[in-house]
């Protein structure tokens, strides 16, 4: 019989988090949902995830997929119901009318097919917030199947991040992420906007536009030049030094220069007065219009160095430099661990399960301190009984719905 977890808060924070006292219940799966679940839950909401009876199917993803479930559930309470059984939709309707915010992320009418969509609901509680998200907000591709990779090539992402004739996806979930987070924003104004006028309303946030979002700076460019902009990797650069360089032994390090200012400090510190004193290099974009020959240039005399010798020198004077990390590389990184970036979380699931393993917090501080992690990602079904147990089902009710497959 499944129970609440009932291990102590992973922290305890002595001040009252902004979202405390709202409940928001999500049907939401993979990423796009869950992130808008996690950021209202990371500020204190209490956030009730609904999973079908077998699960979540991110909780056993494997590849890329592995750490989905981890990272975008944590600080959730996990309810498995049957929506598709008359008794598990009716559980879940009663569910939603005692929240603040409702999330979802299933394609367009599914929701509609168990009372839960925004018309339903808000029929009963006019003050529900609602937040929608999808691959495509309202319009001609409304009921195209959209994934993160989707939107990337469509949207003109995937053409800016590879080379010219190769359009490579970002190497994260970055539509799905700031879907999410975009729905949190709009569901943060919407309880703003109830509390002036009383009643609550749908957002909607979506993948193709978030993505066209991430882009528009590219299209102004091309609105305001005629030109169009060039994939990254093969960019019309706004800085002559701006750029990652192979060193001694084959290492990398970033390293950059973006301002007149900036380039005399880089020239000082080196001792490269000809490039210093060389008319031809006076401001930054005549170091642009030389930029091809000048990074060969620079390249050769930096070459000899190692990165960790440029890093310093770069610290030291205060200019842009970055080593190249690995995302397993960050568990070590120093400031993340000065500064408690990463909070250790109870895995759920799969052969680990029951072990910690770190996840990066999000990434703000309030009131000087950083958001924690509250609760564990949950066990599929953790609160289970006490959620319906709070509806109003006895023992036997909860029983039978089990019994029936209704929930778990």
């Amino acid at each position: 019989m499944s129970h609440a977890i009932e291990d102590p808060p992973v922290s305890t924070p002595a001040r009252t988090l902004p979202l405390a006292g709202l409940r928001v219940v999500e049907f939401t799966h993979m990423v796009m949902g869950p992130t808008c679940g996690m950021v209202l839950a990371d500020l204190g909401a209490e956030v009730i995830k609904v999973e079908p009876v077998q699960g979540d199917r991110t909780r056993h993803l494997l590849g890329v997929g592995a750490g989905f479930f981890p990272m975008f559930n944590r600080n959730k309470k996990s309810i498995a119901l049957d929506i598709q059984s008359p008794a598990g939709a009716a559980a879940a309707r009663k569910l939603a009318a005692s929240a603040d915010v409702v999330a979802e992320n299933f394609r367009p009418g599914t929701m509609a097919k168990y009372g839960l969509d925004y018309a339903s609901l808000a029929k009963d509680n006019p003050r529900l917030i609602y937040v929608s998200h999808k691959g495509f907000l309202p319009g001609p591709y409304a009921m195209r199947t959209a994934l993160d990779e989707v939107v990337q090539m469509m949207g003109g992402l995937a053409y800016m991040t590879g080379r010219p004739g190769d359009p490579v996806r970002a190497g994260t979930s970055v539509n799905d992420i700031m879907g999410g987070m975009f729905g949190a924003i709009g569901a943060m104004a919407a309880l703003i906007q109830r509390g002036i006028t009383g009643r609550g309303q749908e957002v909607q946030s979506a993948l193709f536009e978030n993505n066209v979002f991430l882009v528009g700076q590219h299209m102004l460019q091309y609105a305001i030049t005629g030109q169009p902009s060039a994939p990254m990797p093969d960019r019309v650069s706004a800085w002559a030094l701006y750029d990652v360089f192979t060193v001694k032994d084959g290492e990398q390090i970033f390293l950059a220069a973006v301002s007149d200012a900036q380039w005399i400090t880089f020239c000082d510190a080196f001792g490269f007065d000809d490039l210093k004193c060389d008319p031809a290099l006076a401001t930054n974009n005549d170091r642009v219009r030389m930029r091809h020959t000048l990074l060969a240039d620079l390249r050769q005399r930096l070459g000899g160095y190692r990165a960790a010798e440029l890093a310093q020198v770069f610290e030291r004077i205060g200019l842009p430099f970055a080593p190249i990390v690995k995302p397993e590389e960050l568990y070590d990184d120093p400031h993340l661990r000065a500064t408690g970036g990463l909070a250790d979380i109870r895995l759920p699931d799969g052969e680990r399960a029951g072990q910690m393993a770190g996840a990066a917090l999000f990434p703000l501080m309030m009131d000087g301190q950083r958001l924690g992690v509250r609760q564990h990602p949950p066990v599929l079904g953790a609160d289970t009984d006490a959620l319906l147990s709070d509806l109003g089902y006895d023992a036997g009710q909860i029983a039978a719905m089990r019994e029936q497959g209704a929930a778990a």
